[in-house]
């Protein structure tokens, strides 16, 4: 053969091996398009209406519901305990409801959720008094718990640690859009004169789509990657494949109870928990108290309503960026420490500055912006740092039901009595997100320590090699985490 025959066959052996290389990453894109265009407008439009189900008391208080139910409720007690009666049953439903959903279908067990948690969202209307309200806020957190914290797991079935943290923010941030929407529903409502009182009418109208919502998922949200129709066969074993990059250990309907021990022994579960419970603690309440802030700050309650839409609009967007650049850096702590500051930052300025309006509403900006991005970037952190799915599934519920407890703090510490300064609660809240980023820095600091003491002694690896943590999970010698 002449040098020339041979350089023409090199150039063809090349050409082939190239196009074998760039034909899988081509599929890949395909796939992971269509697994977008299914399951992402279903999730997101589901939770959008599910915070909105959560949050809408925040609304009712301006259009009446004390009023009509609490006795006018002087004192804002009896509203505290409407408001956190909701997150006593979604902190003790958590765990056990997802480990329990290993063993369904998730179309099926995500969609009666929905219906679930949409009957009681509707019922509400129906209440006529305190008990009355706790018992539908009480049902809606027995049926939510069953969804939110499984939507990591579920996501991690078709989505790389390369590619969640984007994801999760689109979804989370749908929390935000919920906020914004709120404020706009409420006030179109407060605009109907109708027999039925306003509030009632709020829930109703807020209610009866996540019904709808729940019958659509069961038919159209796709089942596991080994078993779901909605995949051929060349894209269930590519979605596999996927699934198994970096850890391959219970897969299925499987449950691993040496896992879910292992869960309850890890330290940076708890340490996230009290992160997590930072978060909501501001999250919970400005969601329930921020259209009552704005009214202080000299609004109508019709125009505070509407002022609640831009400070949402404004976490969605910059929840998005940051989640895009930590998937980008393949870096969680030091985001979430970094917009736990800028969450401090605005109870800061509440604190100092007691005349400036302009100042106090940016400040709003900066607490949404700086505590929905720390929800979004955690969840997005342990979706893939706990090895299995075992794991995951008592892990994720774990540090969320820790942190739900920051709910129910954040809807105590702001009663009435102590507007339209609310120095206590802001204060609490602002010491809480210093906190957060301490703990965020600390544990992500844990996990750099921890890949560089496995490089050292096993050597470094592929961080897309399939790695078995049947037995260890996130222990397992060829495992790295996210710092």
């Amino acid at each position: 053969m002449s040098l020339e025959e041979k350089v023409n066959s090199f150039d063809g052996h090349n050409e082939t091996f190239q196009q074998a290389a760039v034909e899988p990453a081509v599929e890949e894109r395909k796939l992971v398009r269509k697994l977008d265009m299914r399951i992402m407008p279903i999730l997101c439009i589901l939770y959008l209406f599910g915070y909105l189900d959560r949050t809408n008391l925040g609304n009712a208080r301006l259009q009446g519901l004390p009023q009509d139910t609490l006795h006018g409720d002087p004192t804002g007690v009896l509203f505290d305990w409407v408001n956190s009666v909701f997150f006593f049953p979604y902190v003790i439903c958590q765990v056990p409801a997802i480990i329990t959903s290993k063993l369904f279908p998730p179309r099926i067990w995500m969609g009666c959720t929905a219906l679930g948690w949409g009957l009681c969202s509707t019922l509400t209307a129906t209440a006529f008094n305190f008990p009355g309200l706790l018992v539908a806020r009480i049902g809606l957190g027995v049926f939510e718990a069953g969804f939110a914290p499984g939507i990591p797991l579920y996501m991690s079935f078709y989505y790389t640690r390369r590619e969640i943290g984007v994801r999760l923010a689109y979804f989370f941030g749908f929390a935000a859009v919920a906020g914004a929407c709120g404020g706009l529903i409420a006030f179109g409502v407060q605009h109907i004169h109708a027999s039925v009182s306003n509030w009632r009418l709020l829930f109703i109208i807020e209610g009866c789509p996540t019904f709808l919502l729940g019958l659509m998922m069961m038919l159209l949200l796709p089942d596991r990657p080994e078993e779901t129709t909605f995949l051929n066969e060349r894209e269930r074993e590519l979605a596999i494949d996927r699934m198994n990059r970096g850890l391959k250990a219970d897969v299925g309907r499987t449950v691993n109870t040496k896992h879910i021990t292992a869960a309850f022994k890890d330290w940076r579960v708890y340490a996230v928990g009290v992160i997590f419970f930072a978060a909501n603690c501001a999250l919970v309440s400005i969601s329930a108290f921020l259209p009552t802030i704005l009214t202080t700050l000299g609004f109508d309650d019709a125009l505070a309503q509407v002022l609640t839409v831009p400070p949402y609009a404004a976490a969605a967007i910059v929840l998005c960026i940051i989640s895009w650049f930590s998937d980008r850096l393949q870096n969680r702590g030091l985001f979430v420490a970094g917009v736990s500051t800028l969450a401090a930052l605005g109870y800061i300025l509440l604190l100092a500055v007691k005349s400036n309006n302009h100042v106090r509403y940016f400040a709003v900006f900066c607490i949404t912006s700086g505590t929905y991005s720390v929800i979004g970037i955690v969840i997005a952190w342990f979706a893939h740092n706990l090895g299995s799915e075992s794991k995951k599934a008592t892990g994720i519920p774990m540090y969320m039901s820790i942190g739900q407890c920051g709910s129910v703090l954040g809807s105590h510490i702001y009663p009435s009595t102590e507007g339209p300064h609310y120095v206590k609660g802001f204060a609490i809240t602002c010491a809480l997100q210093l906190l957060s980023a301490i703990v965020a820095i600390i544990v992500s600091t844990s996990y750099r320590l921890d890949n560089r003491r496995r490089d050292q002694k096993y050597g470094k690896v592929d961080p897309d090699a399939t790695v078995d943590t049947s037995e260890l999970a996130d222990k397992a010698p060829g495992f790295r985490y996210v710092p």
